[in-house]
């Protein structure tokens, strides 16, 4: 079976690169060189001449704040790409899992979302996932969306290589304590994402699952765990949303209810803390070498 993968050098798609010798599947990675996002025919020409077995997709916006000013370019990559990948897999008969987000939500509250709560985005980030969605949704394909957060990995950038490389350089750092999610290794998400397309290959009808990892924090726990992980002896202050403007508004609530992956396909949230560790591990060993 040949699996096509959109994204090449991201954080996911670099851990799915991981899983190809463990998986009797073969992954084919396009990058944005060879699948322009921003032209959502070209995407799903692609897969209709490549016909693969499943697709994957990975690539993504993720400039938050950016995405404000550039809402247009990132609905395109966000949204209309992974709806034309989706018609494309409806007219091959063949099954797209789709990576989505936790920004889908408004953030109200304090209860862990549920895959079938209303979704209300706050900004044009979450807009433009919304409408990836929604798009692969009334493709009429075999989908499996997969809300996710907080990712972090030894690859790309994200808060964990931000958090390390400024523990490093400064005595202390103010990190929001009012925002509260589940941090999730890219790595994890990888393994789930290929029990997921084996279960779409094996006939599964799919549907809109969350995955993130536990126990749920705020950026300030969470940063905090870095700092104690990495022997970094930098101190977190702690500072309210409204105390660090961003031109992009953040959900407070961010935490996402696995039970419906659980109940299902019996994957568990995943322990963010020992990915941590893996993750600080890895790139303590990347530093050495070099």
């Amino acid at each position: 079976m040949t699996v096509l993968v959109f994204g090449k050098t991201g954080q996911l798609a670099s851990e799915l690169m991981k899983l190809m010798k463990k998986t009797n599947h073969e992954l084919v990675f396009f990058d944005r060189q060879k699948a322009n996002l921003l032209n959502p025919n070209a995407c799903s020409d692609l897969i209709i001449k490549f016909k693969p077995n499943a697709v994957i997709n990975t690539a993504a916006w993720t400039g938050v704040d950016a995405a404000e000013n550039h809402e247009y370019d990132a609905s395109l990559i966000n949204g209309k790409s992974p709806g034309a990948m989706a018609r494309a897999c409806y007219k091959l008969s063949i099954p797209i899992l789709h990576i989505s987000s936790d920004y889908v939500f408004s953030g109200d509250g304090n209860i862990p979302w549920k895959s079938s709560d209303l979704a209300r985005p706050l900004g044009a980030y979450g807009r433009s996932k919304l409408l990836g969605e929604k798009l692969v949704h009334e493709s009429g394909a075999r989908y499996i969306i997969l809300r996710t957060s907080w990712i972090f990995s030894s690859h790309g950038s994200n808060f964990v290589k931000t958090m390390l490389n400024l523990g490093k350089k400064r005595e202390s750092l103010d990190v929001v304590c009012d925002q509260i999610g589940g941090p999730t290794s890219a790595k994890s998400i990888a393994n789930t994402s290929m029990i997921l397309v084996e279960a779409l290959l094996n006939g599964d009808l799919g549907g809109i699952y969350h995955y993130s990892g536990t126990p749920d924090v705020s950026w300030e726990e969470f940063a905090k765990t870095i700092m104690i992980k990495s022997g970094i002896n930098c101190k977190i202050n702690s500072i309210f949303t409204k105390d660090y403007p961003t031109q992009a508004p953040r959900p407070l609530n961010s935490r996402l209810n696995g039970d419906t992956l659980l109940k299902k396909f019996n994957i568990k949230k995943s322990d963010w803390i020992s990915d941590l560790e893996a993750v600080i591990s890895e790139l303590q060993g990347i530093q050495h070498e070099a």
